[in-house]
This record gives C-alpha cells, structure tokens and sequence, in this order.
C-alpha cells in the first residue's frame, strides 16, 4: 500500500500544536517525480503545497517524518520560498532551463539553498531528520555556529569554497569537485521550484503565508502551547506578523482575490469542443469592488487624501464604487470610480459612525469585496456578504473600538 502523508499528518504533528495549525494550510501532493519532499508555491492557484514523495517517507521513522515536515514548514516560516533569495541568484531560479545559466552561478545557488537548510536544521535536532543531514556542527559543517541566519551561513559557505579553491591551486571556479557539489549531499529536500513564480502569484501567495502563520501562531499562543518552537523563535514570528504591512501591496492583493471570471459567448473565438457549431467562450476577469468612506469629523483630511491617492492607482486595475457614509448612506452621493479615472479627495458628509449603514447597502447589491476606510470609532456591524477588509491609521489598528476577525490594515496616512 502507498504511503499516504495526509493520512498521519495530524499523528505526527500531535505534539507541535504550531506546525499542526499551520499544516492544515498547507496543501499535500503526493509525486515521484520529486525524489524527497518540498514545499512550493502552486502557480494555478497561488497555494503553498508540499511535494512528497510516498517511497521516501515510508522509509522514514515516525521521528524522521516529522522532523522533514517541520523542516518544510520551517522554509514557509522563514519565507525562503519567495522573498530571501540574494539578487545574485534570481536569474537561475527565473530560468527557463537551467544550461542557460552560468555553471558559477548554478554552484552558488547550491551553497544557498545548503544554507536555508542549516538555518532551520539546527532548531530540530540531527536526531529528528534524515541521517547525514546539512546542521551546523555535524559532518562537514564542523566550524559553523548554531541558530544564525540563511544569509549568514550563505557567506560563510561562499568563503569557504574560495579558500578550497585557491588551496588547490584552482583557476575560475565553477568545476568539477566544487565544495558546493560535496555539502548539498547532506541536503534531502528539493528547493527547484523556490522564486519560480511571476510577481502577482508570489504576491498573493505571500500575503496569504502571512494569514496562515498569524492564524496558527494565535492557536499556539491561545492553547498556551507551541511544541518545539523555542522562546526565541516565538519571538521572531511575532516579530515578523507585527512588521509594518504595505497597505498599497494588501490593496492590490484584496482586489486581485476578489476577482470573478465573467464567461459570455462569442462566435469570434471557435469553441474547443464543438468548432464551427457552437459559440466560444470569451472570459474576462473582472472585480466588483464596494468602498465605503467613512466621513464622520474623526477622519482625518490626510486619511482621505491618502487613501484616493492609493484608488487613483488601482483603477488602473479594477472599477470602484464608492459610497460615502456618516450614520447613513446618501445614494445620490454613491458613484462609480471607472477604470483609468483619475479623482481628487472629497468629503461630501460629516456626521457620525455607523458601519451598518454601508454594510446593508453592500449586502443589497452585488459585490466581490467591500473596503472600509475609517476610524473604526463605532460598534461592530451585521455580517457582510463578500469579503470585508478595514482600513485605519496605526493608532486606530492598535486600539479597535471592536474585535473582528477580518483583515484590518493599518495605513500612512502621511
């Protein structure tokens, strides 16, 4: 019988409250075209999965099984999948095929993805991971400290395989026998599909990353348990999830998520099925966006002016409906922000707050997403029927006159 992971997963990670939480997020894809395990992000869908490799983890222990798993959501954790590839690797993971890169180059990639290895490995332990395994200390890393960065150890390599190549008397390195070709043998997971997507996927993928880890981290830290996560590394989540967010970035991000594929026929383009006798399919993808102004005297004119100036950019991309409110909405006041259209700040109301007001206008048509902009200042609303994304300063993200569950992105209003 296959080994099946998806099956034992919940087994294996009983006592890692954190990773288990987080491997629920986590799509899992058995293949043998992948000779261990990896972790990538799926460019269809903008999905992290994990690629394993049945015959492989049947021939692991229990401790070994979770130990690969941990190291694989550690790579998520640590975002070595996306964002912390040096410059001077881009192009080889950009690489259609891989004889169009520069051999140094291929090398160099090689002594990277050693060193995303050893940052994690050393926080598991040799004994819960396969034997022969990259660790700081261990076989061949003998001289490396414990608990430092990928970029760190990714110097220390690059150093180290110079100092081989000039002792040997080398010219342009690159050849056979070169150092990175002896160390990634300890390496068991395959890093090929790291860097790999185009800017939108990875985009998307990286803020939905930022969800899962936060989601997980608040049921470790709910449950008052987090496994084998040292202190130190609680710390650097947390630290990682309170890092300042491009609110620009979470915008575009919202809208490209919210976009709903609008199919009609067209004799122009020939149907794949039935050529010449039925219509094609022409698909246009498109998102109905709601953004409902809070105009009430606590928002600030710099508010306002921030964020138009942030919409001006994203007509470029989608169609907007605004829809100013204090305690109510106005309709004769709601208007369509074209696509390409260019606006100035207005504030055409200035009483009080109440999100029910736009939610129910929300609710009563049809919409892909709502975003409020606001001071937050007023009791939680009735439940939206699309996705619903707050928009506030720093100072009214940190003290909410409410609790919710759904995205809250603090701005610059400068």
């Amino acid at each position: 019988m296959t080994f099946n992971l998806n099956d034992h997963v919940h087994r294996l990670l009983v006592s890692e409250p954190f990773f288990a939480a987080l491997s629920r997020r986590v799509d899992k894809k058995a293949s043998t075209i992948i000779p261990t395990a990896g972790v990538r992000v799926n460019p269809d869908n903008a999905q992290f999965e994990l690629i394993y490799n049945p015959e492989y983890f049947e021939g692991l222990d229990d401790n070994q099984r979770t130990g690969v798993l941990i190291h694989e959501f550690y790579h998520l954790v640590f975002e070595h999948v996306l964002s912390r590839l040096p410059d001077e690797l881009v192009e080889v993971v950009k690489a259609k095929d891989t004889r169009d890169v520069p051999r140094e180059k291929q090398q160099l990639f090689k002594l990277w993805n050693i060193a995303a290895d050893l940052s994690i490995n050393c926080m598991i332990g040799a004994e819960n991971l396969p034997d022969k395994c990259c660790i700081p200390g261990g076989e061949k890393f003998e001289e490396l400290e414990s608990f430092q960065t990928a970029e760190y150890y990714y110097e220390y390599l690059k150093e180290m395989r110079e100092q081989k190549r000039q002792e040997a008397g080398e010219g342009e390195p690159g050849g056979e026998g070169d150092l990175s070709d002896e160390l990634s043998e300890g390496q068991f997971d395959s890093h090929d599909d790291w860097g790999g997507a185009d800017a939108t996927t990875s985009e998307i993928a990286k803020e939905r990353l930022k969800d899962n880890i936060k989601q997980a981290a608040q049921e470790a830290a709910k449950s008052n348990n987090w496994g084998s996560v040292s202190r130190e590394m609680r710390k650097e989540i947390m630290d990682r999830l309170a890092t300042k967010v491009d609110w620009r970035r979470v915008l575009r991000y919202f809208v490209k998520t919210s976009q709903k594929a609008e199919k009609r026929s067209t004799p122009r383009r020939l149907n794949n099925r039935y050529p010449f006798i039925h219509p094609g399919k022409k698909v246009r993808r498109q998102a109905s966006i709601a953004v409902s102004i809070d105009q009430s005297g606590s928002v600030s004119d710099n508010m306002l002016a921030a964020f138009f100036s942030e919409l001006n950019k994203l007509a470029d991309i989608a169609t907007f409906t605004v829809i100013p409110f204090d305690t109510e909405v106005d309709a004769s006041k709601v208007f369509v922000w074209k696509k390409g259209e260019n606006r100035k700040r207005e504030r055409v109301l200035y009483g009080g707050t109440d999100f029910n007001a736009p939610t129910k206008y929300v609710n009563s048509n049809s919409f892909d997403g709502h975003i409020v902009l606001t001071d937050m200042c007023a009791p939680k609303p009735v439940r939206s029927k699309c996705q619903r994304m707050w928009m506030t300063t720093t100072e009214y993200a940190s003290r909410p006159y409410f609790k919710t569950n759904e995205r809250v992105i603090a701005i610059d209003a400068n």
